[in-house]
């Protein structure tokens, strides 16, 4: 139970953040999404560098010097994963004027979910990768290190709800639409983390392979969205301040917890 309860926590925070839409009649401002999204791209850098590549490299400690190679070869699959669901998927990022991916007769607000939900598939792979490697027990990582991801990625997943479901209400959605449109754009995170744990025996060989490939993924969305939206506009620190004090909190929560 504890593994599940672990895997729901980060669409929890997605949920809540979506029922925003229900309290605030305004779109978030221009500072604060920009607040919102550095500290999003804060979180996920930290939990791929504490969370996930570390790990990953002490598991293959027996390969000596070489214990960075399925780290390297993980990561760079994670990246090329995301590059090509970039291709292949139409999707549209806030405030973009042009959709990225094939041409398609899809609605903004649809290509707008799928770009969230682009976003979310690598951090439902490592919540599902860590408890995986948490429940085999052949990875160094405990109930408690498992449990700081789960609630790091949902802190960042609270201000992404309200950063999809606000827009979507300022798009012309009724408040119940755009809510179900934040939800469930958060649904692959744990649909992604149970398909990873069902799998957990037969993944476990392969666990610092996996756990690098969700730190690719996570930095590839890092630096293709997060961090051009955090800094578009009109120059303003907020965006850095807040990445800061996004990977600080991920890099407690797991040193404290891990």
């Amino acid at each position: 139970m504890t593994t599940f309860y672990g895997i729901l926590i980060p669409f929890l925070g997605t949920t809540l953040g979506a029922a925003c839409v229900f309290f605030l009649r305004k779109a978030l401002g221009d500072r604060l999404q920009r607040a919102l999204t550095g500290f999003a791209a804060g979180v996920m850098v930290a939990a791929s560098v504490w969370s996930l590549l570390i790990p990953a490299i002490d598991q293959s400690a027996a390969l000596g010097r070489l214990s960075f190679l399925p780290a390297a070869v993980g990561f760079w699959i994670g990246v090329a994963f995301l590059l090509l669901l970039d291709r292949v998927i139409p999707h549209l990022h806030r405030n973009a004027g042009q959709a990225e991916g094939p041409r398609t007769q899809l609605q903004r607000t649809t290509m707008m979910i799928l770009a969230v939900t682009l976003h979310n598939i690598p951090e439902g792979m490592a919540v599902g990768v860590v408890y995986a490697g948490y429940l085999t027990g052949t990875a160094q990582i405990s109930a408690a290190g498992a449990l700081a991801l789960s609630l790091g990625i949902a802190i960042q997943n609270f201000p992404e709800g309200a950063i999809i479901s606000l827009p979507l209400r300022a798009e012309g959605q009724s408040r119940m639409r755009a809510f179900a449109g934040g939800v469930l754009s958060g649904i692959v995170e744990p649909v992604g983390a149970v398909l990873t744990v069902l799998a957990a025996r037969f993944v476990a060989p392969a666990l610092p392979y996996l756990l690098s490939f969700a730190a690719g993924a996570m930095l590839y969305v890092v630096v293709e969205e997060l961090i051009p939206e955090m800094s578009e506009g009109k120059h303003s620190n907020i965006g850095t301040i807040f990445f800061a004090v996004g990977f600080s909190v991920m890099m407690i929560l797991d040193v404290a917890l891990g």
